[in-house]
């Protein structure tokens, strides 16, 4: 439902892996907050480009700014707390979650309290309100920190373990494993944010056990929370009477029901891992304290706000001592000089078969053959035959030929990277993943970017990338075999 009722402003974004994006116009939610129960509106602002998140308190003197970076975080008590001089804000994973699940890269986030609402416990009402308004997108290219090599945080004693692994994508799995009948082991994961953030995540409410209530009570916490905010689930023998009686005890005035299913009031789960979704939203939104969005894949075993901090902190950290992890744009045009090549047009003829009209390769300009990596541009002219037909008012290089022309640049990677293996071909025998993301029109260089990522026998497999200008054109996951040309 989520999906259909915003499909078209979701589409509109798919284009978010290079630019940087805020919101078209300011969006407010009012309400009360989980842990102070403080009433608070929340009010979502366009920013300019780099501003990244910031909580403003507007109820305080000169509206402090409040940077959302982990060097900020002050409590981690059954939430992420940022303060900065004597402004605080609480509970800001849900927010951050939505901001960072919706791919939104600058955002004024002011607050006439020090805690946003709950709403009903999860990102959705955040995400959806941000929808109502729409993205804009901005000229600047999005910054990203890469992961390079493993980043790992690990709690023996809680048993918590969390790695990040290079990955040209964000991906985060999490595992929790609870000793209650009603939950048990769980285990979720995202693998792209477009696609099944608003569906699958977002929605996700927060929860704890019954017997946790109390001591949250006592900690001076939960005083915003209610049966229509939080998912409470049973992990103890107790009667209604005994429940009514704790729970007007610590101030619930509401009609309460000890439920048959495990869930207090019978409260139906969104999804039959909603716990596990919750922990991963939450670690979408502590997460995004790096200070811009990752690529990497991230798996965490028992997470909590404490480690997921930790683990931030410690991915700032190793950011700080290599700065070459940070690169933009998103997927941006590899870092090599172009003014000599190590292959031209004469040697890459000798080495390749094809010939005009159908050779896409001009120059070699970067080779690793140790470690598969290869560099190739192809010079767009108004002279190529295709434009003849595609299109003549408007012409546009095919996208299968823009396939062809990496394909052929890791062609030459595999016919032995210009000294060409007597009598053999390089064939491919699959395209997948291949995606098209900026025309490539007459008078463009295009840049194609191939490394090999795996070997068996005589085929390969490939990732290959076009640029344009520093903006990525095209990108497919190509397999090749080498064969007897004689055959």
């Amino acid at each position: 439902m989520v999906w259909a009722r915003y499909k078209h402003i979701i589409n509109d974004y798919k284009s978010m892996t290079t630019q940087q994006h805020t919101l078209k116009e300011s969006a407010s939610i009012s309400g009360v907050g989980l842990h102070t129960g403080n009433l608070s509106t929340i009010t979502f602002c366009p920013a300019p480009e780099n501003y990244g998140f910031r909580f403003v308190r507007t109820d305080l003197p000169g509206s402090p700014e409040i940077p959302a970076l982990a060097d900020y975080v002050t409590d981690i008590s059954r939430g992420t707390t940022l303060t900065c001089n004597d402004a605080r804000v609480h509970t800001v994973e849900h927010v951050l979650a939505a901001l960072s699940g919706l791919q939104i890269d600058n955002c004024r986030i002011e607050l006439d309290a020090n805690e946003p609402p709950v709403a009903d416990g999860s990102a959705l009402p955040f995400a959806e309100k941000m929808l109502t308004v729409g993205l804009e997108r901005q000229q600047a290219l999005r910054n990203f920190i890469v992961i390079e090599q493993t980043v790992r945080y690990t709690d023996e004693q809680r048993g918590v373990d969390i790695v990040a692994l290079p990955n040209e994508d964000y991906r985060i799995t999490v595992m929790v494993d609870y000793n209650n009948p009603a939950l048990g082991s769980q285990h979720s994961g995202i693998f792209n944010l477009e696609k099944e953030f608003m569906t699958e995540f977002a929605s996700a409410r927060t929860f704890c056990f019954l017997s946790e209530v109390e001591t949250l009570h006592k900690q001076g916490l939960i005083k915003g929370g209610s049966i229509n905010n939080a998912v409470v689930i049973l992990d103890r023998d107790i009667t209604q009477d005994e429940l009514t009686a704790m729970l007007r005890g610590i101030g619930f005035t509401d009609e309460i029901m000890l439920g048959s299913n495990g869930i207090l009031n019978n409260n139906h789960l969104r999804f039959k891992n909603e716990p596990a979704r919750h922990k991963l939203l939450d670690m979408l939104g502590d997460l995004s304290l790096v200070g811009a969005p990752m690529k990497a894949q991230v798996l965490a075993a028992r997470p909590g706000h404490a480690a997921n901090i930790e683990f931030a902190k410690k991915i700032r950290r190793t950011v700080a001592a290599k700065k070459t992890n940070v690169q933009a744009p998103a997927k941006s045009v590899p870092q090599i000089t172009v003014a000599k090549s190590v292959l031209d047009i004469n040697a890459i003829m000798r080495a390749m078969p094809h010939r005009y009209p159908f050779l896409l390769v001009d120059r070699i300009v970067e080779l690793d053959a140790e470690v598969g990596h290869i560099v190739g541009l192809k010079n767009v002219t108004l002279n190529e035959p295709f434009f003849m037909g595609h299109f003549p008012a408007k012409p546009i290089m095919p996208g299968v030929l823009i396939i062809e022309a990496m394909a052929q640049t890791g062609g030459l990677l595999l016919l032995g990277a210009g000294e060409p293996l007597e009598n053999k071909l390089a064939l491919f025998v699959a395209i997948n993943n291949a995606k098209f993301r900026r025309q490539v029109v007459p008078g463009d260089q295009l840049l194609m970017d191939v490394t090999m990522t795996s070997k068996r026998f005589n085929t390969f497999s490939l990732k290959a990338r076009g640029y344009v200008d520093g903006q990525i054109a095209a990108e497919a996951d190509l397999t090749a075999a080498i064969v007897d040309a004689n055959k």
